[in-house]
């Protein structure tokens, strides 16, 4: 019996413009704000310091930026969808249109937008129009993710 792994994954074939996904939410924690100050080295005072943020626009301490594009895409490897058939993550485009603070629980929504034959890579290129939700339907960030996707051949 073979215990070889058996990606779950779409095929670059299989996506077509305009398939959707969705995923769960994650609530967005003090800790995890902690945590990827310390992995990225970003303590700016926005995250990390709550005197100082009462006197900003926020009113609060607020999530990186990049810390809600990690977790949007860890939410979006959790589908499945991408599961051994990703190549690799070949660019973005991004906006922060509003912030993630502290307990909000936020998702990811992706649309195919646009797909593109690369036979010599393997695969082809598939473009998501991306966003990431809060617990109110407020877009907190949003672009266009292009992934190189595998062949079926």
């Amino acid at each position: 019996m073979s215990t070889a792994y058996t990606p779950r994954g779409m095929y670059f074939e299989e996506f077509t413009v305009g398939h959707e996904v969705i995923t769960q939410g994650r609530t967005i924690t003090e800790t995890d704000i902690v945590n990827f100050a310390g992995i990225s080295g970003d303590y700016n005072a926005i995250h990390t310091d709550a005197e100082f943020t009462k006197s900003t626009p926020f009113g609060e301490r607020i999530s990186h930026g990049l810390l809600g594009l990690s977790v949007a895409t860890g939410l979006g490897m959790q589908l499945g969808f991408l599961d051994g058939t990703v190549i690799a993550f070949i660019g973005l485009e991004w906006k922060f249109k509003n912030p993630i603070k502290i307990g909000d629980t936020i998702h990811m929504t992706a649309k195919v937008k646009q797909t593109k034959a690369m036979k010599a890579m393997g695969g082809g290129f598939v473009v998501f129009d991306a966003r990431v939700l809060n617990q109110r339907d407020q877009i907190a960030q949003q672009g266009e993710w292009t992934l190189l996707m595998k062949s079926k051949g």
